[in-house]
């Protein structure tokens, strides 16, 4: 008799999804932008998209137009907008259009109150989403800046707990943090965030706003911001992570061909 000795478990690393983030200033300005990515960036897999007041296309919304340029799109959600008394408002939208991951923040206040706000958390929000939209894959936000790594490992272990299954990271400026927070959190699934810092007014919300840590040898250029696009997604290969790239106003075609 032969026998048939079970096969080992794999150990190759998972496959690297790329994403990049595109702001739905316009319908007109968003199908340009994923036209460009459809025609440019074969790699990349994935779009995700804010969800920003002050236009009038809502993130889940925008998502429905990448059909056909990309293989999925994440909206982010803004925890501070839910109502918790009521169903998820965007719930049919997101069944409606295939849409199966989404990304929940928790949401800066309007400006001026502009709009009605709810006294919610991140944490709130996916537990919501784990309720009534069980099928849906959740992400969360993880922040490198906002408070120490032990509390920022502990705040992530809350949202996995809640039901999100990884994370997007808020920008990073150097490899080396990104190894720290690695470690932190081995197991997690991860987005490494990775934009463009190219003026002084941009370096300057990174740094006064976001309390962002850039590294010495850090020059505004395009040179030198394509260079940390393309060592962060080595990074996130090794690791078999993932990636996602903020252009802000750099030229998306400047700024990432040839590397991704």
């Amino acid at each position: 008799m032969t026998s048939v000795l079970p096969e080992a478990p794999s150990t190759a690393p998972k496959r690297t999804r790329i994403s990049i983030e595109l702001v739905p200033r316009s319908l007109t300005h968003l199908r340009a932008e994923l036209q460009t990515v459809a025609e440019h960036f074969g790699n990349v897999d994935t779009v995700n998209i804010p969800d920003l007041l002050r236009f009038k296309t809502r993130s889940w919304q925008a998502c429905t137009h990448a059909a056909g340029h990309v293989q999925r799109a994440i909206p982010h959600i803004r925890a501070i907008d839910i109502d918790p008394r009521k169903p998820l408002p965007m719930a049919d939208h997101l069944r409606q259009h295939g849409i199966s991951e989404v990304l929940i923040v928790s949401g800066d206040p309007p400006e001026g109150m502009s709009s009605l706000v709810y006294n919610v958390t991140a944490l709130d929000i996916l537990r919501k989403f784990r309720r009534e939209l069980p099928e849906i894959k959740l992400y969360a936000g993880l922040d490198p800046y906002r408070q120490s790594f032990a509390a920022e490992r502990d705040y992530a272990e809350e949202k996995l707990e809640a039901g999100a299954s990884g994370f997007f990271t808020q920008p990073f400026f150097d490899l080396r943090l990104m190894e720290l927070y690695a470690e932190l959190l081995p197991d997690a699934e991860i987005f490494w965030g990775v934009t463009t810092v190219m003026s002084e007014r941009t370096l300057n919300y990174w740094q006064e706003r976001n309390k962002a840590v850039l590294p010495r040898t850090f020059e505004p250029t395009l040179a030198w911001n394509r260079q940390l696009a393309a060592d962060a997604l080595r990074f996130s290969r090794e690791r078999g992570q993932h990636i996602y790239y903020m252009p802000v106003t750099a030229n998306l075609k400047e700024y990432l061909e040839g590397i991704v």
